[in-house]
């Protein structure tokens, strides 16, 4: 199949992290049916750590019972009832038939209710079409898990939603953990046994998305665990991440996720996996409005932003990607690739245009392809024809690859210790030189503990030199696209790369109100809008620099306060609810004397009782004039709640939407990586002779802001400092104007 992966790479890279580091920091007191999180919370009383389900007897059960089992052919429940059997064998549980009219089920004996159970039972398999009545049987049978496929619930709509909040909470009451519903039977599929090394383990809100990870085993990848959530009327995708980046078989989880329960606890999973160094590789539906209604319609989800989404994904590095193929390659290359000895990239090609062709693709994605020094150039035309470059990519022509010089020229290119991962992209089979090429790679990859990757590009599929002798490689990533393999290969070098210098945010979240919290609290307005100067003085309770101003209310007051402020001055009309002010006239700008400032405070006033707008005063400010106007701001995600924004800003904000978004708590390092993704970052380099802007205080006005979105929480629904001035370097940034709506 186009673009799936068909080849692995044996390594024992996650084990080597549990063994050389132990278990990843957090959590570590198990209770029954979760692990319990420190109880470290944040300044709003949000948890700072995952709390990691003991979810062991959930997939490694000692008895299971099957309410709803049935023998009669032709049933859905007998073939489910059939598989459960099989499985409950294979994990070597002792199964239990649960049917109030049978006496026994394919030979098991059947007892008429939970509450008849010969013994206390760790999974419960629901086959029922309303599973709360079973809710307080099971909780008083000490049932630790159960699952509940029946459909009609959150997906459907309101009424739906409704009975699923009755099933969570009867759940909850019963002191259970349930998976589903709208679940499946994935959790129960026949994992094959004969497989080493670091495995996948799968998180799924729609089963058949998952089957073409599921089928990797087919090609020699592992999976140990497949976790369907449906509908997360409890158990949800943030637990089985936490779980799975617990366990040290799992070297990656790959998810397809169609929406997420909470933000929070998805935070904190993707935490948890990060402290651990487990790359987590996710398909996430939602990022049109048809995916998002669709995804709703299906598991009931909310999708969230999906800007918000993104943005909250790679702060805590979770791989997002676009398709179940690269899903497949990317998860399956994390897994079980060694970390990287160098970050250096080689391609190299039997063809000059094949390794042109991959180089472009390569170099526009972000893969570094640096140049191989001149003497390493000189060792390989010792067997490369002279009139070939072999700078990188290394073009061999063709013929050496037939003959003992193949190998010599990959093992000179793998010695270099600049280079961390080389890849030849083989366009098609040419026998012999593709035979012997990739029986090269593989022998060579035996040898060394940096990355090899083949992208096989044969439409076919049916080759030897593929079939055999690439798939037979345990050391050899092979991929069927060049597009497969450069998302695969820069994931792999960002994981690394991230993890390497990953520390926790949540070890630095705010535990308790600072003095600027409580400064601010006195200043909002619980449902109302403030006005630009009230909004400032939020601004100036956390040390956020504002003009110099006065809030007056005549006009000989307005000239007063333009001789202290000093000339040249810019007038407001100072308001709650008054949000537009330029759009109606109501800002003045570069006014340079007393007539002009008399003349101006009775003309905004006038506009102002024309447009039947009740001012408190007018703002009498210092001009701010040189420099590069931002935009920072707070709002509130449906899923992952205050959230903060940068980006270029001024009277075009919503034209050229060049803004940037992260999930609180995060560092200063996320928040210069925010300044790199906007288009127009160089801004602030200094372009056209203007001189560089105060990038720093840039970004202290940032984290600022999102000390404020953490304390104020709810309290502060929304805040637009815009524009927020940065002044050259060294002059600091003056937040010009801001708006503040308060809950």
């Amino acid at each position: 199949m186009l673009g799936s992966t068909h080849g692995t790479l044996t390594t024992n890279s996650r084990h080597a992290r549990v063994a050389a580091c132990g278990r990843p920091p957090g959590p570590a007191v198990h209770v029954h049916g979760r692990t319990a999180a420190d109880e470290d919370v944040d300044v709003s009383g949000r948890p700072l750590h995952s709390a990691v389900p003991d979810l062991d007897r959930f997939f490694r059960p000692e008895s299971v019972a099957v309410v709803g089992a049935s023998d009669t052919e032709g049933r859905p429940n007998t073939g489910i009832t059939r598989q459960l059997i099989a499985w409950a064998e294979r994990v070597g549980a002792r199964l239990h038939p649960v049917h109030p009219s049978r006496p026994a089920v394919f030979g098991l004996p059947c007892v008429p209710s939970v509450a008849d159970l010969p013994e206390p039972v760790d999974l419960a398999v629901l086959l029922v079409r309303d599973p709360l009545p079973l809710m307080e049987e099971l909780a008083s049978a000490k049932v630790k898990f159960a699952v509940a496929f029946a459909s009609g619930f959150a997906e459907t709509g309101a009424e739906g939603a409704a009975a699923q909040a009755r099933l969570s909470a009867a759940a909850r009451r019963g002191g259970l953990r349930l998976l589903g519903p709208n679940t499946n039977l994935n959790a129960f599929e026949e994992f094959r046994e004969d497989l080493e090394g670091p495995a996948i383990a799968l998180i799924t809100q729609s089963g058949h998305q998952g089957r073409p990870v599921f089928t990797l085993q087919e090609l020699g990848i592992r999976l140990s665990h497949w976790a369907p959530t449906g509908n997360e009327a409890d158990l949800e995708t943030a637990d089985f991440i936490s779980y799975f980046a617990s366990r040290p078989e799992v070297g990656a989880i790959a998810m397809y996720v169609e929406g997420l329960k909470d933000g929070r606890s998805f935070l904190l999973a993707a935490d948890h996996a990060a402290r651990a160094g487990v790359p987590v590789v996710a398909v996430k539906v939602g990022r049109t409005e048809t995916g998002a209604r669709t995804a709703a319609s299906h598991t009931g989800k909310l999708t969230g932003s999906d800007a918000v989404v993104d943005a909250a994904m790679r702060q805590f590095g979770v791989i997002r990607v676009d398709g179940l193929d690269e899903l497949q390659d990317t998860a399956a290359l994390l897994a079980r690739a060694r970390p990287p000895l160098a970050e250096g990239v080689v391609v190299y090609s039997i063809s000059g245009g094949t390794g042109a062709h991959f180089a472009d693709l390569a170099t526009a994605a972000g893969l570094p392809l640096p140049p191989l020094d001149a003497e390493k150039q000189a060792e390989l035309h010792q067997w490369i024809p002279g009139e070939l470059s072999v700078a990188n990519p290394v073009d061999n022509g063709g013929h050496p690859v037939g003959d003992w010089r193949g190998r010599k020229i990959i093992d000179a290119i793998l010695a270099d210790p600049s280079v961390g991962v080389l890849i030849c992209p083989i366009t098609g089979p040419f026998p012999p030189m593709s035979d012997k090429l990739a029986q090269d790679l593989v022998d060579a990859a035996e040898h060394t503990d940096k990355l090899v990757c083949v992208v096989w590009g044969s439409p076919v599929g049916t080759e030897p030199a593929y079939r055999t002798t690439l798939l037979g490689s345990s050391r050899v990533a092979t991929f069927r696209t060049f597009a497969n393999c450069i998302t695969a290969v820069r994931a792999y070098l960002e994981h690394h790369r991230f993890t390497a210098g990953y520390r926790s945010p949540f070890d630095d979240a705010p535990r308790t109100p600072s003095p600027s919290a409580r400064k601010a609290q006195a200043l909002l307005r619980p449902g109302e809008q403030l006005s630009e100067h009230a909004a400032k003085q939020l601004l100036r309770a956390y040390g956020i620099r504002v003009p110099r101003e006065q809030l007056v209310t005549s006009a000989a007051a307005a000239v007063r306060a333009a001789g202290l402020v000093g000339y040249p001055v810019a007038m407001k009309a100072s308001a709650p609810q008054l949000a537009h002010k330029t759009e109606l006239g109501l800002v003045r700008l570069g006014l340079t004397s007393a007539s002009q400032v008399r003349d101006t405070y009775r003309d905004l006033t006038d506009i102002a009782r024309y447009e039947g707008v009740e001012l408190d005063g007018v703002l009498v400010c210092q001009m701010v004039e040189r420099g590069v106007e931002m935009v920072v701001g707070v709002t509130h995600d449906s899923l992952f709640g205050p959230t903060v924004t940068v980006g270029i800003g001024g009277v075009l904000v919503e034209v050229l939407r060049d803004t940037a978004v992260r999930v609180p708590p995060f560092g200063e390092d996320q928040a210069r990586a925010m300044l790199t993704e906007l288009r127009g970052r160089a801004l602030l380099d200094g372009v056209r002779g203007l001189p560089p802007c105060d990038v720093d205080a840039l970004v202290e006005v940032v984290l600022r802001v999102q000390r404020m979105a953490l304390e104020l929480g709810d309290d502060l629904a929304e805040l637009d400092v815009n524009p927020l001035m940065v002044l050259p370097r060294g002059q600091g940034a003056v937040a010009l104007d801001a708006l503040a709506v308060c809950r």
